[in-house]
């Protein structure tokens, strides 16, 4: 599968509604083993709740060798690159560290609460 986000996303990759679209499309791609190729030629600004909702959540059930195997990204300019390693570093921890992923939830619904 190849998807072109400019197409299906627009020049600006910011939202987490946006992120979503791409993972309920790469998702059951990348479950089922199935090599995923996105292409962000033309898109120039880049969020990490788009990269937190399309690319950060894969790892709550795919692996990160899976992941890194068949999940491939193209023409991403060097600050969305480094926004995308973070969310996946992140990612990991929060996925694989219970506590955590509990003191993190507690922070966010703490900060929600405050609002």
């Amino acid at each position: 599968m190849k998807l072109d986000i400019y197409e299906l996303i627009g020049e600006n990759c910011i939202t987490m509604e946006d992120g979503q679209k791409i993972y309920d499309l790469i998702h059951p791609e990348l479950l089922a083993g199935h090599p995923v190729a996105l292409n962000f030629a033309k898109v120039g600004v880049y969020a990490s709740p788009f990269f937190n909702a399309a690319i950060g959540q894969l790892l709550k059930d795919i692996k990160s060798e899976d992941l890194n195997r068949l999940l491939k990204v193209f023409n991403l300019v060097p600050a969305g690159l480094a926004v995308l390693k973070r969310v996946i570093e992140n990612s990991k921890q929060y996925y694989s560290d219970e506590n955590f992923r509990k003191a993190q939830d507690e922070v966010l619904l703490e900060q929600a609460e405050n609002k």
